[in-house]
């Protein structure tokens, strides 16, 4: 294919790893099924251009810039904010002053800082009248954030609680009466939150803490809330879906990738299940004072291998904890390990959310295969929240050849051992598992058929589609030919051919003039001043671009003529046009199928524009 086109060729990735169906060159059965995707990515666009302009258009409450309280409460914090988290709390401000309902999504590992964000986020909002809602998954996790609202908030004047199953029938009904009558500041909670008698006196802020573990008719919920009210969401590792619709720019996405200051990556080791592992890593973390987790996920046999690990672990406390307890019985269990009044807390993956326990430094994970690749970060995540070397073993049967995803899957957390990999992990799940239905709950079938790649660019398309008018070309539409004009990237710039071809990828992405000037820098930072062939291809966006902004459907160049046919709803100005014509030298020839020739136009990138420009004036005033 020709190098302009370079952006046409993609990988093929599928849901489950199925081969594609191959269509023969000339027959019409590939167009067949873009079509049949095309119709249902249509819709798909339709409802997430829906959502995203109710946002656009409805006015959300536009918070004051900030006063000396805020100053205040950001000068206590006891740690030195990474310039990442400072980099997001202003983007998060400027979302909260802006009219523009916000709709953030802040990606970061386990303990880089998430929850100072929300909780700066909190003050602004409750410091101008209006309440919070923080919502979590698990009772755990909104006791354990309450402690820490709670502690951060010990010198303002506002008022926090939480509401879960840990709070009796009585606790409950008379919090929501607080909240109706805004004697609550701050709520902490569950999907009791999302509740029909929740009714809030002045909702402002919304915090969604890893927001993949709630369910469809929960998000439906959430959903409500986007059009008028400030929504943050916190996640070590999005799911495909979200990840996805904040890369189409469909939600605001910020990522801290700074770990704190002597943080260490936790080593990871993916292992046959052996009593030898387990004594060994469980003594080892016991030796040096610490504590473990071992997550087992089946109620049914949690206590059958409670006793095999006492067994093999004599001497060493072992605790049990799982969702199907009693509120009380499950508070104390938690209570006591935090306290360490236990060596091991045995758990199904309860403790995947947040559970912040700085001497639990080691992390086994039994039948390691049967999880998914964000669930396995976030359990890795509970441990090396401190300065100390922590370690997570991926155990698996040793009878069980692993093939196809669970290999994969594993050997990605297995490689993506560095700090701040949480975005990355996430980026391989898309990869991996396809981003599935955006809306909905089930994986989209569609995907196999065309490959994850062509199916995002068929959405990003359709979703811009939907944001322009009907009369407006898009950047595809516009087709451009310019021959006789070197547009390469010679090999003495860049030997690698891969590089080469990543760049001409890239490239075809570019839709602005800032976005070309940035790749133009980024170029030439890593590989020096740019030739006049690789100038060229980038000038050609430039061209397009021109063609876009004044509804040109081709732009061609031959034998020094330069040929410009407009659409139908381009914005000549007929006066300005004859008048441009009548000039002596302006070499111009109109032409009825609304094309302008322009003549004596050299074979050469500035010539081209240059002439292009001189156009600009019979165009009416916008």
């Amino acid at each position: 294919i020709p190098i302009e086109n370079i952006n046409l060729i993609q990988k093929y990735i599928s849901v489950n790893n199925t081969n594609p169906k191959l269509s023969k060159l000339g027959e019409k059965n590939w167009k067949k099924i873009k079509k049949k995707v095309e119709k249902s990515v249509e819709n798909i666009a339709q409802e997430l251009s829906e959502i995203y302009a109710k946002r656009k258009i409805s006015k959300g409450f536009s918070f004051k810039h900030d006063n000396k309280e805020i100053q205040k409460f950001e000068l206590s914090f006891n740690f030195e904010p990474t310039p990442d988290q400072l980099e997001v709390i202003n983007a998060v401000k400027a979302d909260m002053e802006s009219e523009v309902p916000m709709d953030r999504l802040v990606c970061g590992d386990a303990g880089f800082g998430k929850t100072e964000i929300a909780m700066r986020a909190a003050f602004k909002a409750v410091d101008q009248s209006k309440q919070v809602a923080v919502l979590v998954p698990t009772t755990i996790l909104a006791q354990q954030h309450f402690e820490t609202f709670t502690q951060r908030f010990e010198n303002t004047p506002f008022i926090i609680d939480s509401i879960s199953r840990f709070r009796t029938e009585t606790e409950q009904k008379n919090i929501i009466k607080k909240i109706k009558e805004r004697k609550i500041d701050i709520i902490i909670g569950t999907h009791r939150l999302l509740s029909k008698d929740v009714k809030f006196y002045d909702l402002g802020l919304l915090v969604i803490d890893e927001e993949q573990r709630f369910g469809v008719t929960h998000k439906e919920k959430i959903k409500s809330f986007r059009t008028n009210v400030d929504v943050l969401t916190l996640s070590a590792t999005p799911i495909p879906r979200t990840l996805h619709m904040s890369m189409m720019g469909l939600r605001d996405l910020s990522i801290i990738n700074t770990p704190p200051a002597d943080r260490r990556a936790v080593r990871t080791r993916l292992i046959p299940f052996n009593d030898y592992i387990i004594q060994e890593a469980v003594s080892r973390e016991i030796r040096r004072g610490g504590q473990v987790f071992i997550v087992h996920n089946k109620v049914e046999s949690i206590y059958k291998f409670g006793t095999y690990l006492e067994k093999i672990l004599p001497k060493i406390r072992i605790v049990i904890g799982h969702g199907q307890m009693r509120e009380n019985q499950l508070e104390k269990v938690m209570l006591d390990f935090v306290e360490g009044h236990f060596d091991v807390l045995l758990s199904t993956t309860i403790i995947e959310s947040g559970l912040d326990i700085p001497k639990a430094n080691t992390i086994i994970i039994n039948n390691s295969q049967n999880f998914g690749l964000s669930q396995l970060y976030q359990l890795r995540g509970r441990v090396g929240r401190s300065n100390v070397q922590a370690y997570a073993y991926l155990l698996v049967p040793p009878e069980k050849i692993l093939r196809g995803i669970a290999h994969e899957r594993l050997q990605v957390l297995q490689d993506l051992n560095d700090l701040g990999a949480g975005f990355k992990v996430a980026s391989k799940d898309l990869e991996i598992r396809g981003a599935g239905n955006l809306l909905g709950s089930e994986q989209s079938g569609q995907i196999a058929s065309i490959g994850l790649e062509l199916y995002t660019q068929m959405i990003n398309d359709a979703v811009k589609k939907q944001k322009q008018s009907k009369s407006e070309l898009s950047l595809e539409d516009v087709k451009v030919n310019l021959y006789k004009i070197d547009q390469t990237i010679p090999e003495s710039f860049i030997k690698k051919s891969s590089q080469r071809l990543s760049i001409y990828k890239a490239i075809g992405s570019l839709s602005s003039e800032e976005e070309i000037w940035d790749f133009r820098n980024g170029i030439e930072d890593r590989f020096g001043h740019l030739p006049e062939s690789l100038s060229n291809i980038l000038r050609n966006i430039e061209v397009k671009i021109w063609g876009q902004h004044f509804d040109a459907k081709s732009i061609e160049h031959k034998n020094e003529k330069l040929r410009i046919q407009f659409s139908n709803t381009s914005k000549i100005n007929q006066n300005k046009l004859v008048k441009f014509l009548g000039r002596d030298n302006s070499n111009l020839i109109y032409s009825p199928d609304n094309s302008l020739i322009l003549t004596n136009v050299a074979a050469d990138m500035n010539s081209i524009i240059k002439r292009l420009k001189s156009l600009e004036e019979i165009f009416k005033d916008n």
